[in-house]
């Protein structure tokens, strides 16, 4: 349940995509972050629900960012877009097994564990701007999520695609990275391009005295 109308939400996405630039993102603190988005059931017309998408695609490629929820602008609602095209350097990609994700838009989406394997990786958040932490999370997962169109998809995503997916559905339910976070390895963006910016954290794990290998807790 959300406290929108289904005539509050058309209007809260008309005013926010009427001027065709990036939405401002949401930061941590933010009430609608930390609430259980509604599921989607057609509040949204066609028209009004492409604005939205287009709208989160945009503000999600000016952050850059590799993905947005609807929360992030204020929207209530369990959608959110992902893209991963940036370049990653040959050995950080290796080590993350990063790899391009295409654009897709995903809809009351779920996700389980494939496996038992974990990965601890920094990662970072557009509504905790900058600032990044290590999170240990499944390496493979099984997404349900409803396309645009109004069709059922399950896929299967590992490595750094993965982590974007959970990551991204993690927000759907009031859960930002920091709630998975292990604690002594937050630090500034600045500090951690300064000190920490290896492609495993084995280096940040030493220096700043933490522990991977917690198996990861679910939203």
């Amino acid at each position: 349940m959300t406290d929108y109308s289904a005539e509050q939400l058309r209007d809260l996405v008309h005013t926010l995509a009427a001027s065709g630039e990036p939405a401002p993102i949401l930061q941590i603190g933010e009430p609608v972050l930390r609430r259980q988005a509604a599921a989607f059931d057609g509040q949204l017309d066609t028209a009004d629900l492409t604005a939205l998408l287009g709208l989160m695609r945009r503000t999600m490629q000016a952050a850059p960012g590799v993905g947005l929820a609807a929360p992030q602008i204020g929207i209530p609602l369990r959608i959110a877009v992902l893209e991963d095209t940036f370049d990653a350097e040959p050995e950080i990609a290796e080590a993350r097994h990063r790899a391009p994700l295409p654009y897709c838009a995903i809809i009351n989406p779920s996700y389980r564990a494939v496996g038992e394997e974990t990965a601890a990786f920094y990662e970072g958040c557009l509504s905790f701007a900058g600032f990044q932490g290590v999170v240990e999370r499944h390496r493979s997962v099984e997404l349900d999520y409803d396309q645009p169109d109004g069709s059922h998809r399950r896929e299967s995503f590992t490595g750094w695609q993965a982590r974007i997916v959970q990551h991204e559905t993690d927000h759907l339910s009031g859960t930002i990275y920091v709630d998975k976070m292990l604690p002594r390895s937050l630090c500034g963006n600045a500090e951690y391009f300064r000190y920490w910016a290896q492609p495993t954290v084995d280096q940040a794990r030493a220096g700043l005295n933490f522990q991977t290998g917690v198996r990861p807790r679910r939203p």
